[in-house]
């Protein structure tokens, strides 16, 4: 084919403009390599970002490398779930979608794997139950993957590519199972080949040896750090190596910023082995070069020093995410000697939860309510089994704690563990003389909300703004507090009577403490196996502890209360037990009641089936007292679901004297204060004559014939003390 001399000279032009072309390409496409020997390439030759259309060059559209949040939960009491709901909210602001998922509901063989290619973030929020065991809805998800992580048949790599990170709730008072459940679930997802996208980090709920104060601090700390290194992901950095690598250079095409390229190296296998071996964890965060290869690869040294700079640099980003969020003044306090200083036991959250619960705070571990029998009996409606049983005046009483922290979590409280918990004071210390003050403006505040309230009378208006009687029985363990010997004397001075109940968890205590009023345990089981379900208590040594403060109990010489609550199908049959335990304790008295259902909480999984009729009760007492030789039932409250019995001793010439003269304890009290110690007294001292309609077989069953019974309609019992 021969062409005329015009289209040899086009070709020529158009030969000449490609080769121009091509050697502008060249120079545009010159990099530099960080060691800084150059490396070429052809721009034009680069299809992976852009797409030739027409001729045009169109950009691709850029690429998500986080699709959303899987947010798994494994919750006993609701504080997990509580959780996925806060973290759903914060991912969502983020404009990232968020899925909350019950671990009960997902069915991990059909769909785990599929969150090796969903390009989303996996969030395991999980609780330890007892004995180290997961909660009943994760169970079968825990078991599948144990199973999982062990069966040869998925091998390593089975969850390659998934991305998860893991917070586990627990309590460090079973330092032998503390969250068990996350340190296994972490691990089993790493041994299935799955990436941390940060450290496993837990919640513990002994505020006592929390990191920041309560499980609800840890956690908001531990968010903060999730949320940037969420953000950092959506970004692209520090993302997964693709597994091409050879010697800790990745051979990616994957482009990255330079910032980002500075942290794209990873663990290696053979160090996340001898990690796992002692059940630590790392995260592509943390690490500095994993390598999916051969397990025995070494770092070159001239590597060395861009390793050592990647740890400074991570180790730098660490301490600053500690302190992202700007958290409450709590989560500042990360050094050495903020660690050092005592903290309040009320959290700003906790603070905000009691005071929507009605809680009058004092200080930064005490706390006043008003009870709803107050209210009753202002308004003449009658008063509680402690007005029927011991003759208090329950207009008069002050419901309060100088410990809201306690060393059980009984599954019929009905504060919903709302409040903290713990095995010893480690929390700052206020006063006794402020917390009694406070204690009694607070409670004088509450009564003044009653006046002029249609039904309230004028005259116990009057007399219920002078407290003469304190519940110690709010919420917590008030012997928990160090100066509770400090403080009863000064309710004493007061001429208030105390009332004070402790869950048999610190025998030592109880011998020390100072005569009181009337001094109440709670016996919520008869053996150990009942008492651990019942009240789940913190102590590893909790039954001996238990069996401890019964006896400290029977040294006691003022008055003494067994206090017992019934919970159908819970702690019903063991009736030969309970009396081995009366003989064990010697107690005055044995309160014998239904426990209150309050309704549903996550924190407990009673129900209305659990809570017994009445004619129950009353058929568990008769039992019991003919078991214990020395004892009858002496008094009953029917709209309290509650009996006394008492010892013999408290019935003279055919009466029985289950009252208290209030006004001869106080001068017994002063007595035996200004002696030192040596005027000593006891529970006969003080007795009072109970009356008729109090007493057990009368036709008023316990309700005082000088009020008017109101029965109310479509509403819970929520009585407190």
């Amino acid at each position: 084919m021969f062409l005329s001399k015009r289209g040899r000279k086009s070709i020529r032009y158009i030969t000449f403009g490609i080769s121009i072309w091509i050697c502008i390409q060249f120079f545009a496409g010159r990099t530099k390599k960080q060691d800084g020997k150059a490396s070429w390439k052809l721009a034009s030759l680069e299809v992976t970002d852009d797409v030739l259309v027409n001729g045009y060059a169109t950009p691709k559209a850029k690429e998500a490398y986080v699709a959303g949040v899987k947010i798994f939960y494994g919750s006993q009491t609701g504080t997990a779930k509580g959780f996925a709901a806060v973290l759903a909210e914060a991912v969502i602001a983020l404009t990232l979608p968020a899925e909350i998922i019950n671990m009960r509901e997902y069915d991990p063989d059909d769909c785990l794997a599929e969150e090796t290619i969903s390009k989303n973030v996996c969030v395991f929020l999980v609780a330890t139950y007892t004995e180290g065991q997961p909660t009943e809805n994760a169970a079968w998800f825990c078991k599948w993957l144990e199973e999982a992580a062990n069966d040869f048949r998925f091998g390593k790599t089975y969850l390659k590519g998934m991305r998860y990170a893991v917070f586990g709730l627990g309590n460090s008072v079973y330092i032998d199972h503390y969250n068990t459940v996350g340190k296994n679930i972490d691990k089993w997802l790493w041994m299935l080949g799955a990436n941390r996208v940060m450290t496993r980090a837990e919640g513990d709920c002994n505020v006592a040896k929390s990191k920041h104060g309560s499980i609800e601090a840890d956690f908001a700390a531990w968010r903060a750090r999730f949320l940037l290194r969420l953000q950092a992901l959506c970004k692209g950095e520090k993302k997964s190596c693709s597994g091409n690598c050879k010697k800790g250079k990745c051979k990616s095409k994957v482009k990255q910023s330079k910032e980002g390229s500075d942290h794209e190296q990873r663990v290696s296998e053979q160090e996340n082995t001898e990690v796992e071996e002692l059940f630590e964890t790392t995260s592509e965060e943390e690490s500095g070069a994993e390598e999916d290869g051969d397990a025995n690869s070494v770092i070159d040294v001239e590597d060395l020093g861009k390793l050592m700079g990647h740890m400074k640099k991570a180790k730098k980003e660490h301490e600053l995410d500690e302190r992202a969020g700007k958290m409450d003044r709590s989560l500042r306090t990360i050094g050495k000697k903020e660690e050092s200083e005592q903290r309040e036991m009320i959290t700003p959250a906790l603070r905000d939860a009691l005071t929507k619960q009605g809680y009058r705070l004092i200080g930064s571990h005490s706390g006043v309510k008003l009870c709803r029998w107050t209210k009753s009996m202002l308004r003449g409606r009658g008063g509680c089994y402690k007005h029927t049983f011991y003759g208090i005046e329950s207009h008069r009483c002050m419901e309060a704690t100088p410990s809201l922290a306690c060393a059980n979590k009984c599954v019929f409280c009905w504060r919903h563990h709302t409040n903290p918990v713990g095995t010893e004071w480690r929390w700052k210390l206020d006063q006794p003389e402020m917390i009694l003050q406070e204690a009694i403006e607070n409670h004088q505040s509450l009564i003044k909300q009653f006046r002029g309230v249609p039904g309230v009378k004028a005259d116990r208006f009057e007399e219920a703004m002078v407290a003469k009687h304190c519940a110690l029985s709010l919420v917590g363990e008030p012997i928990m507090y160090p100066k509770i010997n400090r403080f009863l004397k000064l309710l004493h001075g007061h001429h208030i009577s105390s009332f004070l109940v402790t869950n048999a968890q610190f025998p030592e205590e109880i011998r020390n403490l100072e005569p009181v009023t009337q001094l109440y345990v709670s016996v919520d089981a008869s053996t150990k196996d009942s008492l651990k379900k019942i009240d789940r208590p913190l102590f590893k040594d909790f039954w001996q502890r238990f069996l401890d403060s019964l006896k400290a109990l029977a040294e006691k010489q003022q008055r003494t209360v067994y206090r017992l609550t019934l919970v159908k199908a819970w702690n019903v049959d063991e009736l030969k037990a309970y009396a081995e335990l009366v003989s064990l304790g010697k107690p005055d008295f044995i309160e014998v009641k239904g426990v209150t259902y309050c309704g549903e909480s996550s924190a407990s999984n009673l129900t209305m089936a659990n809570v017994p009729w009445h004619e129950e009760v009353v058929r568990f007492v008769q039992e019991l007292a003919e078991l214990l030789p020395d004892y009858e039932i002496a008094c009953e409250h029917e709209h309290s679901n509650c009996l006394l019995i008492a010892h013999q001793k408290f019935k003279i010439h055919g009466e029985w004297y289950t009252w208290i003269d209030y006004d001869r304890f106080q001068e017994l009290v002063q007595n035996y204060d200004e002696s030192g110690g040596s005027k000593t007294f006891t529970a006969a001292d003080y007795m009072a004559r109970t009356p008729c309609w109090a007493v057990f077989g009368s036709r008023e069953r316990g309700f005082d014939p000088l009020d008017t019974r109101y029965q109310r309609k479509n509403k819970k019992d929520i009585s407190g003390c």
